[in-house]
């Protein structure tokens, strides 16, 4: 641990990372490469797929393009800091580059929270009100709901990174863990993080509590009017237009619910990082082959668009 005099201003941290066992640094490499390049693959495939086909010109997948550019960025945010650090061992990281790491990791899980509701009510709308579909998710109500998401983002992180770098940290400058995030960093401190810790919670709880209420309160309306059709198949399609985002929302919310609310003294710094791993790499790299491998129109639209592909490299040669 690198002691610090109460008087010395911090310019770096120090990140622990995952394990110091030098015989996992290369499998570990090789392991977060892969999972980094399948989620920009697999994110930024879906954003252009998405753009290319006008049958996915819908909100619901205007939602989706937004998720997955989120997906990239936080993703992109985190990963290759941890990929450099097994790499080259070098896990030193200077105090504004942490203050920007934390910022954009905090802004996009915000983001992704607020987004994800939405997709909720959109699903909502179009199973409970399918007459009225095109009046209530109109192109502007769609373009409010995910700028009212950036805003909300930014602006909670830009609260959480103020408070945290306005604090001392005079203990040491070794943060256990594998990036810069509220609860080992206000564990280094040797201020007061009273107000940090209920600000943290508050601002976690509330976006857990209206995103959960919006997305319960629209699942309720839908299995209930999934349960009102008299038709089977009428059911398994209004059902499996709700079972990718379904698994996506149980995942991300109970690994945020895990590592936020509660309080810092409750915090396993192991067992966060697990978590951590889950919900910044994991996660943005399972979101869009859950999209893709159970969404008869993702797939149809990625045939259309290799037809027409492979139509234009036969015309060309």
């Amino acid at each position: 641990m690198t002691l610090m005099e109460n008087n010395s201003e911090v310019t770096e941290f120090i990140l622990v990372g995952l394990t110091d066992a030098l015989e996992l640094q290369v499998p570990l490499f090789l392991i977060f490469t892969l999972i980094y390049l399948i989620t920009l693959l697999g994110n930024l495939g879906m954003i252009i797929l998405i753009l290319l086909d006008s049958h996915l010109h819908t909100p619901m997948y205007f939602f989706l393009s937004n998720l997955s550019l989120v997906d990239c960025v936080y993703a992109s945010a985190v990963t290759p800091k941890v990929m450099a650090g097994f790499l080259t061992g070098d896990k030193i990281i200077s105090y504004n580059a942490c203050a920007a790491q934390m910022f954009f990791f905090a802004a996009f899980a915000v983001i992704e929270c607020f987004l994800l509701a939405w997709m909720a009510f959109d699903r909502h709308a179009a199973v409970c009100k399918p007459l009225h579909y095109t009046t209530t998710m109109t192109s502007t109500v769609c373009a409010l709901l995910v700028t009212s998401s950036y805003i909300c983002g930014l602006l909670q992180s830009s609260i959480h990174v103020a408070l945290t770098f306005h604090l001392s940290f005079c203990h040491s400058n070794v943060v256990n863990h594998f990036l810069c995030d509220s609860p080992p960093l206000l564990a280094l401190s040797c201020s007061d993080i009273y107000t940090n810790e209920i600000v943290i919670f508050t601002l976690a709880a509330c976006n857990v509590f209206f995103t959960l209420l919006v997305i319960l309160n629209s699942y309720l309306f839908i299995f209930i009017a999934i349960l009102r059709k008299h038709s089977a198949e009428g059911q398994k399609k209004a059902f499996s237009t709700c079972a990718s985002h379904l698994t996506t929302v149980s995942i991300f919310y109970g690994t945020i619910i895990f590592m936020y609310l509660q309080p810092t003294s409750n915090h396993s710094m192991d067992t966060d990082k697990l978590a951590s791993v889950f919900y910044t790499m994991i996660i943005p790299m399972l979101n869009p082959l859950v999209y893709s491998l159970r969404n008869k129109e993702v797939k149809s639209a990625f045939k259309n668009v290799a037809e027409k592909v492979k139509s234009s490299l036969s015309l060309a040669y």
